[in-house]
């Protein structure tokens, strides 16, 4: 399966990368590399995430838990469609 990122979760990862960036820059390069692997898993593995139960179709509505932080996502047939990614202590609903 292809993996898409919408501008909305670039958007997330580079806010996310920066400001952890700006208290150390290594955590910064960890926590990018991280999100990217754990993403990638995601190819092989689309079930992996926890169904958002709040959501329409659960099963295609995923969440996947990667440290302290959260990537949503859909599955389609043939795509992945990452749709944001936040931290654990950020409010989802602010995003």
């Amino acid at each position: 399966m292809k993996v898409k990122y919408s501008s909305e979760s670039i958007d997330d990862l580079q806010r996310v990368v920066e400001f952890v960036e700006n208290r150390n820059s290594y955590a910064a390069r960890r926590i990018a590399i991280d999100l990217q692997e754990g993403v990638d898993r995601l190819k092989n593995f689309p079930q992996i995430g926890l169904p958002v139960l709040k959501a329409t179709e659960p099963e295609q509505l995923r969440d996947l838990y990667i440290g302290d932080y959260t990537v949503r996502y859909l599955i389609t047939d043939e795509v992945i469609y990452i749709l944001r990614i936040w931290h654990g202590k950020e409010n989802e609903k602010n995003l």
